[in-house]
């Protein structure tokens, strides 16, 4: 390879290689033929030269992010050894495999809520990670790693970008292509205690900010955080509200996180659809660019009034977690809670069960305050 550029790559230098304005590649000094490839758009990823019938074959090994330059140098001299491993164990890559068997045996049946999640993980996430590699060259430590960078910005993605692989991966042992999902020993991020909501304080403040805020123009998004508060829906549930959902004193959910559920309206909540504008539009709060389409996700009116509220660590699911909360607090039973709630399971309503025990110890005293009044009395006698 005289005249080509090398060097002993590792994770660093690879990191300080910058995109030309023609594409490049620089090649290890450690591993003949195993190099890195520099888009002009920025992308890198790893390619390898192979001898194969006679002639030189370049090949990708996928893009850099997600694996280590050991790792690829073992890849490497396993597939200089068996130039050809797709052809001889007929083991599909990943994104193959993604955009085939495993999309007619899953991706097609998820809800469309669930495809469009899916889809971005596995364009921002998945695919960049591992789409370039055969289903059994992806090892648990690459798995591992790719898990912990994401991890330290999104723990909950993560969560839900693992559970995917796992799917897939679970499905490449069913389909025999591998003998064991390389991501079966990776332990999810633990959710964080549940310790925000609102006390009556915080909420009379809210309520005050958003009223002030409506006499100011500001009605539309006002409104959405209120239902928000007093349904205790989701906030997607709440953007993409059709007036067809709205009959009855109750949501009738067509499309919720856990399938189609009503929510029950009190008299506020009621108020606050009927008093909106009625037009040709068939989304009850429609985009004011667009009255065909529902208005976008990014509430944020929220940011000025959680601060003007003083609530500024109070995120809008916060306010899901408030209404569960006071349901709770004012003897709801927790099945009940769930159901209002639309949990696929009861487990997740008992995060709030905790928040009744004030109750719990008040009554215990007054209980116990009965039973020391009859065994004074017994005494006496």
């Amino acid at each position: 390879m005289a005249g080509r550029q090398r060097m002993k790559l590792t994770d660093a230098t690879i990191a300080r290689l910058r995109p030309h304005e023609h594409e490049y590649t620089v090649w290890d000094s450690r591993a003949p033929g195993l190099g890195v490839r520099v888009r002009p758009t920025g992308g890198k990823s790893w390619v390898l030269l192979l001898d194969a019938e006679g002639r030189t074959k370049r090949v990708s090994l996928g893009p850099v992010s997600g694996k280590s330059v050991a790792d690829v140098r073992r890849e490497a001299l396993g597939r200089q050894a068996d130039p050809q491993p797709e052809k001889t164990t007929g083991v599909p890559l990943f994104r193959d495999f993604v955009a085939g068997p495993w999309k007619d045996a899953h991706f097609d049946r998820y809800k469309p809520s669930g495809q469009q999640t899916a889809s971005g993980t596995l364009r921002r996430q998945l695919l960049p990670a591992f789409g370039g590699q055969s289903l059994d060259r992806i090892t648990p430590a690459q798995v591992e790693r790719w898990f912990g960078r994401y991890s330290r910005t999104a723990p909950g993605g993560a969560n839900r970008a693992l559970d995917i692989l796992n799917q897939i991966t679970n499905y490449a042992v069913a389909c025999g292509h591998v003998e064991a999902s390389p991501a079966r020993h990776i332990r999810r991020n633990r959710r964080p205690a549940l310790t925000r909501f609102l006390s009556r304080e915080e909420i009379a403040r809210l309520h005050g900010v958003l009223n002030a805020l409506t006499r100011k123009g500001d009605r539309q998004q006002a409104d959405m955080i209120r239902l928000l508060l007093l349904t205790g829906c989701r906030k997607g549930e709440i953007i993409s509200l059709r007036w067809t959902e709205v009959r009855d004193g109750m949501l009738a959910l067509a499309d919720s996180k856990t399938g189609p559920r009503t929510v029950p309206l009190g008299s506020q909540a009621r108020a606050i659809l009927d008093r909106q504008p009625r037009g040709e539009s068939p989304f009850v709060f429609p985009s004011p660019l667009d009255p065909a389409r529902p208005r976008g996700p990014e509430l944020s009116l929220w940011y000025r009034v959680r601060r003007e509220a003083r609530i500024e660590d109070c995120r809008l699911h916060d306010l899901r977690h408030t209404h569960a909360s006071y349901a709770v607090m004012n003897g709801v039973p927790v099945p009940v809670v769930s159901r209002l709630l639309g949990h696929s399971n009861v487990r997740m309503t008992l995060r709030y069960a905790h928040l009744a025990d004030r109750d719990i110890e008040a009554a215990a005293e007054r209980v116990g305050t009965a039973m020391a009044e009859v065994i004074a009395s017994g005494v006496a006698s």
